[in-house]
């Protein structure tokens, strides 16, 4: 099976969403023998975001700016890293009620029409059916559920994103609260990994 490990939280080791993210990997790979692992850090590799002269440039990349072509020739490789996996594991902090913008950026590779979808004469279809995402959702206060849940525009948009590509197997292992004080914080960690110790999550990575 193959796996593709993204990360997206800007804290370092900090991040509790990277401390999910690994631990959800690891447990993948304890769960089953024949696990590829990719992964990618899109703090450390600081991919640019989407821009007019990718949209536009030439098939044939010699024509343009070798600093624009090898940006290209990155995101291409990321989109056959997406198309390759089986399983994708996501870490995704919320930021300003949204995914931090290095994810944005990612997933603005992956959205590619005739790869992971195309427009039929009854609507787009999505192209990566049958893969599974999980995502480490992490969030400093409670959007899940009650009056702030209007607010989360995090783990709408990538369902919705994931969905627009034909995935419908999203499920997320959420750590809410966690700038509500230290003991909320351990509190939410704890049942995060207690989720994915228990198989809660790897079940839909099988």
């Amino acid at each position: 099976m193959n796996v593709l490990h993204i990360d997206s939280g800007i804290l370092g080791e900090h991040s509790v969403s990277r401390r999910l993210t690994a631990a959800i990997v690891a447990q993948i790979k304890a769960d089953q023998s024949d696990v590829k692992v990719t992964y990618r850090d899109l703090v450390s590799e600081r991919l640019q975001h989407l821009t007019g002269a990718q949209i536009m440039a030439p098939a044939d990349l010699n024509e343009v700016d070798p600093a624009l072509a090898s940006d290209i020739r990155t995101g291409r490789q990321m989109l056959d890293e997406f198309l390759a996996a089986d399983t994708i594991v996501v870490g995704a902090p919320m930021y300003n009620f949204s995914i931090p913008s290095q994810l944005k950026a990612w997933i603005d590779r992956l959205a590619v029409a005739g790869k992971t979808f195309r427009y039929t004469e009854a609507g787009p279809e999505g192209l990566a059916k049958g893969k599974k995402v999980i995502v480490a959702s992490t969030r400093g206060g409670h959007y899940s559920a009650g009056p702030a849940s209007a607010m989360d525009h995090q783990e709408s948009y990538l369902r919705t994103v994931f969905g627009f590509f034909g995935i419908t197997d999203v499920e997320f292992v959420r750590a809410e609260g966690l700038n509500l004080g230290a003991d909320q914080k351990q509190f939410a960690i704890a049942e995060a990994e207690k989720t994915i110790a228990e198989g809660n999550v790897l079940r839909l990575a099988s």
